[in-house]
C-alpha cells in the first residue's frame, strides 16, 4: 500500500484557534497513513479542531508530532496532548509515535500516562528532550508496563533527567516487554552505577532480541560495565552497543570485552566507545574480542580514552579490519596516555566513585529489588483496572 502523508512538517505556523488550522485540513484524508507535525507550535483550541478530525483516520500508522509547543504556556500542554493523544487512541493501527523535544515536564505526565497505557498497537515510541524528569520518567514507565497488550519494539527515551530514581520503573517495562524490545537507546539521564546495574540485571538482560542498545553519556563505572558484561551473552541479535562517554573504567572496559570475546554477541557491527578511560591492555582485549568474537564489527570509535595512537593494538585492528575488508575507527585525536602510577589511581579512583556512587544514589540493591515487585505489581493492578 502506498503511504499517504499529509504534512505541516517545518512551517513554523502558530496555530492558536480552530479557524487557524481549518484551511489545513480539507487535506487530511480518509487514506492518510502519516501526519508530519513538526516545527510547528499547536494551541488548546487549534488542537482540538486536529483531533475532531484525527481520530477518524482509522489507516493512521505513524504520527510525527515532534516540537510542537515551541512557546506555548505550561498549563497549554497537557489540554493540548489531551485533545491529540484522545485522538490518536481512536486509531487502531498507530504503531509509532514521536514525541521529542516537547516540553512536557511533570504537568504533562496525566495524558502521556493515559495513553502510553490504553493504546495497544504502539510498537516505536520516541521521547527524546522532554524534560521528564526522574517522577515523570517513571510515570511514563509504569505505564508502559501497563499496557500489556502492546507489543513495543522501540523505545527512545533520551536527555530526559530520569535518573537512578525512575530506574526500577524501567525495569518493570522492560521486563512487560522483553519479547519485542529490539531497539533501547536512553542517553544522557544522569544515571548512575547502581541504576546502571539495575536496569541491566534486572531488566535489560530479559530483552532476547535486542538489537541496539544506546546508554550514552550515562555514568558505569567498573560497576555498570560488569552488569553490562553479564547481560551481553543474553542478546544474540546485537548490531549496535553504544556506551560513549560512559566511564565505563579501565578495568570495567576489560570485562566487557572479555564478555564480547565469548562470541555471543557475533552480530555485533557498530560499537561506540568514546571517552572511557580505556587504557593499552582495555585495547588489548578489544582486540581479541574483535578477532574471537566479533566477525562483523564495521565501525569502532575509540576517540577520547586513555592510549596512545601509534598503540599496537590500534595497528592490529586496522590490520584486522583491512584482512577482513570492511571495518573502521574514528579519528583518534583526542587521545591521553596513560601511565602505570595513573593506572594505580585510576584503580582507587574507581573503588571510591562506585562506593560514592553506592552511597548516595538512587535505593540500595535489596531496596531496588523490591521497587520493580512493587512496580510491576501496580503496573498489572492498572491493567485489571482499565479492563474492567
Amino acid at each position: 500500500m502506498t503511504a499517504s502523508v499529509f504534512s505541516l512538517e517545518g512551517k513554523g505556523i502558530k496555530f492558536n484557534t480552530a479557524s487557524d488550522i481549518e484551511p489545513f485540513l480539507k487535506d487530511l484524508q480518509d487514506d492518510v497513513t502519516e501526519i508530519r507535525l513538526s516545527g510547528n507550535t499547536f494551541g488548546v483550541e487549534a488542537s482540538e479542531a486536529l483531533a475532531a478530525v484525527l481520530k477518524d483516520k482509522r489507516k493512521l500508522e505513524n504520527a510525527q508530532m515532534a516540537d510542537i509547543f515551541t512557546g506555548r504556556l505550561r498549563e497549554e500542554i497537557p489540554a493540548a496532548l489531551t485533545h491529540l493523544l484522545g485522538a490518536l487512541l481512536q486509531c487502531p493501527d498507530l504503531h509509532t509515535v514521536n514525541l521529542c523535544d516537547n516540553a512536557f515536564g511533570p504537568t504533562a505526565a496525566t495524558p502521556l500516562e493515559d495513553f502510553f497505557t490504553k493504546h495497544k498497537p504502539l510498537k516505536h515510541l520516541y521521547l527524546q528532550n522532554n524534560g521528564m524528569g526522574p517522577e515523570a520518567g517513571a510515570r511514563m514507565a509504569r505505564a508502559l508496563a501497563a499496557n500489556t497488550d502492546a507489543k513495543l519494539e522501540t523505545l527512545i527515551c533520551g536527555r530526559n533527567r530520569l535518573e537512578n530514581g525512575s530506574c526500577s520503573s524501567w525495569v518493570a517495562c522492560f521486563t512487560q516487554h522483553a519479547e519485542t524490545l529490539k531497539t533501547v537507546k536512553m542517553p544522557q539521564n544522569g544515571i548512575r552505577p547502581e541504576g546502571i546495574e539495575g536496569l541491566m540485571r534486572d531488566g535489560l538482560s530479559r530483552c532476547t532480541v535486542l538489537e541496539c542498545l544506546d546508554m550514552q553519556d550515562n555514568t558505569f563505572t567498573q560497576r555498570g560495565s560488569a552488569a553490562l558484561a553479564a547481560a551481553l551473552p543474553k542478546w544474540p541479535s546485537l548490531r549496535e552497543l553504544a556506551v560513549g562517554d560512559c566511564l565505563l573504567s579501565a578495568r570495567g572496559g576489560i570485562n566487557v570485552f572479555e564478555a564480547l570475546a565469548k562470541g555471543e554477541n557475533a552480530k555485533v557491527e557498530t560499537l561506540r566507545l568514546q571517552y572511557n578511560e580505556i587504557d593499552a591492555k582495555g585495547l588489548e582485549a578489544l582486540v581479541l574480542a574483535a578477532k574471537q568474537g566479533l566477525p562483523v564489527v564495521a565501525l569502532v570509535e575509540l576517540n577520547g580514552n586513555k592510549f596512545a595512537e601509534e598503540d599496537g593494538s590500534i595497528e592490529q585492528l586496522q590490520a584486522l579490519f583491512e584482512e577482513r575488508g570492511v571495518g573502521e575507527l574514528d579519528e583518534l585525536d583526542d587521545l591521553e596516555e596513560d601511565s602505570d602510577e595513573e593506572d594505580e589511581a585510576a584503580d582507587v579512583d574507581e573503588e571510591e566513585d562506585d562506593e560514592a556512587a553506592s552511597d548516595k544514589d538512587a535505593k540500595p540493591v535489596s531496596a531496588l529489588d523490591d521497587a520493580i515487585e512493587r512496580n510491576l505489581a501496580a503496573a498489572l493492578n492498572a491493567t485489571s483496572l482499565t479492563s474492567s
